[in-house]
């Protein structure tokens, strides 16, 4: 993740409340300006988070699974009035059915671009500083999940590579050769895996863990930049709201395609725009800022 993303720098219950806000909206809205902003949004700030990898991700991970939603739909769903022709089972293949495959798979890879998003923001020791209060327990065990896959994915990268550099790389030889080598790794992860828990259940109770009166370091503090920022995200969460109950974000695929045009679906849909690239456009005039000052010098 860039050093410098901005957004990352807000307090945890901004950051948290801000990713759970795009996401149930894009989950909840088909219309496909809402769909189209939300994905494209999602895109941009995990390039910016990620660099190349983000990139990467969005090439060979979205664009196919998005093709797949898109042609599957069509194939298993045949309602609609707009009739193209007909499949080889004798289904009808329909205009909505492709329209609704389409904008199914622009919303699937929008909540997971989101997700890959909140994974680089909401760093473990963030969730546990919002809920180790509330829900102590549940709050722990998905702290550890999310932090744990990471590692794990690291772990094994080096243990494939040092395997590799003593002749053992999974890649080469007979099928029965790389079943062996891959079990041998399987077998060094397993053992890791198992030194890891007990080393940090010895951490924990070091620490105190469970223990009544244990106090927590926290190194967050809800300031004026804070404060406006949650401003405008229930500014923002109210006004859609109140856009969605208006029915500027209305739309259907079936029997024929229709929903909410005009100038006040454009204004709910401007401010729809404003919060998805809220981050982008905070680390935007971050860098701006930076690059003047560092010319100043």
């Amino acid at each position: 993740m860039k050093d410098r993303d901005t957004f990352s720098s807000y307090h945890p219950a901004v950051n948290f409340l801000y990713f759970g806000l795009v996401m149930v909206l894009t989950m909840c809205w088909m219309h496909p300006v809402s769909l189209a902003i939300t994905l494209s949004a999602a895109i941009a700030y995990n390039v910016y988070l990620n660099g190349r990898k983000g990139a990467r991700f969005s090439l060979c991970f979205l664009l196919p699974m998005m093709l797949l939603a898109a042609v599957v739909n069509p194939v298993f769903n045949h309602e609609g009035a707009t009739i193209l022709g007909y499949l080889p089972t004798g289904n009808p293949l329909t205009a909505e059915s492709i329209y609704y495959g389409i904008a199914a798979a622009l919303m699937i890879a929008a909540v997971i671009s989101w997700f890959s998003c909140y994974t680089a923001v909401m760093t473990s020791d963030k969730f546990v500083y919002l809920f180790g209060r509330v829900i102590p327990a549940l709050s722990l065990v998905l702290s550890m999940t999310l932090r744990f896959v990471p590692r794990f994915k690291a772990q094994l990268d080096t243990v494939r590579e040092a395997q590799a550099s003593l002749g053992r790389d999974v890649s080469e030889g007979s099928v029965l050769q790389r079943l062996k080598k891959a079990v041998t790794i399987l077998s060094i992860m397993i053992t890791w895996a198992l030194e890891n828990g007990i080393e940090t259940a010895d951490s924990m109770r070091c620490r105190g863990y469970g223990q009544p009166g244990r106090t927590a370091f926290s190194i967050y503090r809800f300031d004026s930049r804070d404060r406006l920022a949650m401003l405008w995200l229930v500014f923002c969460g109210l006004f859609l709201t109140g856009g969605w109950a208006a029915g500027a974000f209305a739309w259907r695929y079936y029997p024929t395609v229709k929903g909410a045009w005009g100038l006040l679906p454009f204004a709910f849909q401007a401010v729809y725009f404003a919060l998805c690239f809220t981050p982008v456009f905070l680390d935007l005039r971050e860098d701006r800022v930076w690059k003047r000052l560092s010319s100043g010098i």
